[in-house]
């Protein structure tokens, strides 16, 4: 195994352990002895995985006394969070909060933004849109769909609308969400708690109301928002059923090894 595997390895368990909470805000962190001596490593590598850690943004280095373990909850930025949450899938209680949350921003600012291209006058070449839809369409055919590939392709269909509309902090706020999601494959997973087929439909009757000039009806508007939110409420059950799933496997798995 590669120093720098050993590296991220080690640095992950260790941000898992400030994600459960097994180290407290404002502890220092083992110091590079003892995660030597625990990790059975050199000290140069233990180094390196503290320093790695510090950028997670888990700990901040203080002169003469170590790494402080920061309270990440409360003062962690964007890519804070998104570490954390890829280290709080193994705890489905904290997962199933911080995904809420994530679903939440992303509903909201998918369905702004569908509707604000709706109304507005910019226009993306439908020739365009149709060609991606046709990609997207392509891979919920495949026999295993490559979920994680067909999210980042709707991430980016979003993503080429908010550029269209001049709307660059909401775009910047999708980048970190899709990034979030995609690093977790349980979170990948639940968002096809429907069909893949599913999405295609929905970006197909979108490019069909696009393309008609008239935009949708106030009843059509009122059908999608609730469709919406009736979606969403799926891929956060489904979100459970996965991580819940995993701490049963490992109780299952430490139970078989006593």
């Amino acid at each position: 195994m590669g120093s720098q595997t050993v590296v991220a390895d080690v640095a992950d368990e260790l941000a898992r352990r400030v994600a459960a909470g097994e180290y407290q805000p404002g502890d220092l962190m083992p110091s590079v002895r003892q995660v030597a001596e625990e990790f059975d490593m050199n000290r140069a590598t233990a180094q390196l995985t503290l320093g790695r850690l510090e950028s997670y943004g888990f700990v901040e280095a203080r002169r003469g006394k170590g790494f402080t373990i920061r309270d990440v909850r409360e003062a962690g930025g964007v890519d804070v969070y998104r570490q954390l949450f890829r280290f709080s899938i193994p705890m489905p209680d904290i997962a199933m909060e911080m995904f809420r949350d994530i679903v939440d921003v992303e509903r909201n600012l998918v369905l702004e933004t569908l509707l604000a291209y709706t109304g507005g006058e910019q226009r993306i070449d439908s020739a365009e849109l149709k060609s991606t839809i046709d990609e997207l369409e392509s891979l919920a055919r495949q026999q295993v769909p490559d979920l994680r590939q067909m999210l980042a392709l709707e991430v980016a269909l979003v993503r080429r609308l908010l550029t269209t509309l001049g709307l660059p902090m909401q775009r910047a706020i999708l980048n970190s969400i899709g990034e979030t999601v995609l690093e977790v494959p349980e979170a990948v997973e639940a968002y096809f708690a429907g069909a893949p087929d599913l999405h295609v439909l929905v970006w197909r009757a979108l490019a069909a109301v696009w393309d008609s000039g008239s935009g949708p009806s106030e009843a059509q508007l009122a059908l999608f928002e609730d469709l919406f939110g009736m979606y969403h409420e799926k891929v956060i059950a489904r979100f459970e059923e996965l991580v819940v799933g995993i701490e049963e496997s490992a109780g299952v798995n430490q139970a078989a090894t006593a």
